[in-house]
């Protein structure tokens, strides 16, 4: 029988874990997570808005120093890396995503923890940091980009998809949160699809794609689609 064996990576070498600089997009700005400075803000654009937290192992909070102590205590670390997404438009902070799982002698790293408020939710601004997380992965090195979420959770299944990850099926019994079982279903960027993706985000994000009310003229979902090697069967 002949043996075979993955592609060889002759010039691999380990990328960069994050440290948290600032990143800055046209409508973001993408800040590592300090306590004093963003949990108020936060629980604010927050506190009406019980569900954001349905599909997060922790949450709701009754107390801006309630948020403001768990912050402290889980988002100032190195993995997870807490990243608070500031609207450019208002200078408020709309929302947080991190930098997890972080693997640089694979080459992997994922981004989770994603959790917006109403106010930035479906924004250009939200949707712009997400591209800027990945762009900083793939030019420091990383060969994979991975999303990860509650299968039952399908506006961000959906989500996924639209940014232009591809999915690769769903991990049973993956865990248990909140008392309740997670079935996990997995997406992914590689390295591969990045050029031809970041292309369709060049695009979309380009002002020219947006009139005068800020509604777009070509959707990102129909722009990764041409990139996306494999789409999400439950949508």
């Amino acid at each position: 029988m002949t043996k075979t064996f993955g592609f060889a990576l002759p010039d691999w070498t380990p990328p960069p874990a994050p440290t948290g600089e600032t990143l800055t997009g046209h409508w973001v700005q993408l800040e590592a997570m300090d306590p004093d400075a963003h949990a108020a803000d936060l629980f604010r654009a927050y506190s009406a808005a019980d569900q954001v937290w349905d599909y997060l192992p922790y949450g709701p909070f009754s107390s801006a120093s309630g948020y403001h102590r768990w912050a402290k205590e889980n988002a100032c670390g190195a993995d997870p890396l807490f990243y608070v997404l500031r609207n450019r438009l208002t200078g408020q902070c709309g929302g947080v995503a991190s930098y997890l799982r972080i693997t640089p002698g694979s080459g992997s790293i994922e981004v989770g923890h994603i959790n917006l408020a109403p106010e930035i939710a479906g924004s250009r601004a939200s949707s712009e940091a997400m591209y800027l997380m990945m762009d900083w992965a793939f030019r420091n090195g990383y060969r994979r980009y991975e999303w990860k979420c509650d299968a039952l959770n399908m506006p961000s299944r959906k989500a996924a998809q639209r940014l232009g990850f591809s999915y690769e099926g769903i991990f049973r019994q993956a865990t248990v949160y909140k008392g309740r079982n997670r079935d996990t279903a997995w997406f992914a960027v590689i390295d591969q699809d990045w050029p031809a993706l970041k292309e369709a985000w060049r695009v979309w994000l380009s002002p020219a794609n947006f009139n005068a009310e800020g509604r777009q003229k070509e959707s990102l979902a129909d722009l990764t689609g041409l990139v996306r090697v494999s789409s999400d069967p439950a949508l």
